[in-house]
């Protein structure tokens, strides 16, 4: 397993972000908050700076998950893995961030995808096996050690 990250929850469902939080620190990660919108993304990703934030491609008040790593890559350094139900990849083509990984997803697939993300961040690039679901942004094209899918 890879260190212990700390970790922004932006989440429009708060009994999904609930949920995504009591599995993060059953798996030894820090949630340093969960945030709804985008705006509130934005802010609590300034004061707490995480390692990785796993971002809802739409959020509450019709705001774009996307918009939020736009606003943090260059002031926090934040690794970004995106979940989405809607499979909504055609808006992440050129969105800043690692990876994304559909929804419904299992605990198994959630735990190695930040892996994954984060060894992107870190190294440019990250061993297999993938999660199922996870989608690489098009930004990271050759990315891959090892391309096996758990």
């Amino acid at each position: 397993m890879a260190s212990k990250l700390t970790v922004m929850i932006v989440e429009d469902n708060l009994m999904l972000a609930d949920l995504l939080e009591e599995i993060l620190i059953s798996y030894g990660h820090r949630v340093c908050g969960i945030a709804r919108t985008v705006d509130a993304a934005i802010q609590l990703g300034r004061e707490t700076q995480p390692d990785l934030a796993i971002i809802d491609v739409r959020l509450a008040d019709h705001g774009f998950g996307p918009d939020v790593a736009e606003a943090l890559a260059d002031q926090t350094g934040t690794a970004v893995l995106y979940a989405t139900g809607n499979l909504d990849i055609a808006i992440l083509l050129d969105a800043r961030g690692q990876g994304c990984l559909v929804k419904p997803y299992r605990v198994e697939d959630l735990v190695r995808s930040l892996e994954v993300v984060d060894e992107l961040h870190r190294f440019g690039r990250a061993s297999g096996p993938i999660p199922r679901g996870f989608h690489f942004l098009s930004n990271r094209p050759n990315a891959i050690i090892d391309y096996p899918h758990g």
